[in-house]
């Protein structure tokens, strides 16, 4: 099997049927309000999560937090699938988001874990702290991958910087 390696720097993130696609796609609007929140999910949870850690107060709270982060990532990925399969034919690993597809694999993997043992009380709660922050690290890797892929997509078309259409 082939890993696919996504577009060169010289080519566009989106052919102009793909671009067309991703403008109608219902699924655009969702992710890029999805995204936001996830994103303020994960500062206020991380927040409360290192504040538990360094007082030992406000575990509740803190994996309450957790929890509504896990829930947005589940959201996002799946409207986040459904709009892969409409702009590139397929649900996930298209080759234009390949590596950001898998590292989202992890980052689901590892808030999943949390989840187990919260709910399971496999680890002890400053264990399912820690592993919430590490899963909160792949996260940031993996925003980071897509804001790369959003900065690539307006370069590679003028008519996006005119439009704010979003990758």
């Amino acid at each position: 099997m082939q890993v696919p390696k996504g577009p060169s720097p010289a080519q566009a993130l989106y052919t102009a049927e793909e671009r067309r696609r991703r403008d109608q796609s219902k699924w655009t609007l969702v992710q890029g309000i999805l995204a936001p929140l996830q994103f303020v999910a994960f500062l206020v949870s991380l927040g409360l999560v290192l504040r538990c850690l360094a007082t030992g107060e406000g575990f509740a709270l803190a994996s309450a937090s957790i929890v509504v982060k896990t829930l947005f990532l589940y959201a996002i990925m799946v409207t986040g699938s459904l709009w892969e399969h409409d702009v590139y034919g397929q649900y996930l690993f298209a080759p234009a988001f390949y590596w950001e597809d898998v590292v989202s694999m992890g980052v689901i993997a590892l808030h999943t874990a949390y989840l187990v043992a919260l709910f399971t009380g496999w680890m002890e709660p400053r264990a399912q702290l820690f592993l919430a922050l590490a899963a909160y690290a792949i996260y940031v890797v993996n925003a980071a991958q897509f804001l790369w892929k959003l900065r690539q997509a307006r370069l590679s078309s003028p008519n996006d910087l005119a439009s704010g259409a979003l990758s």
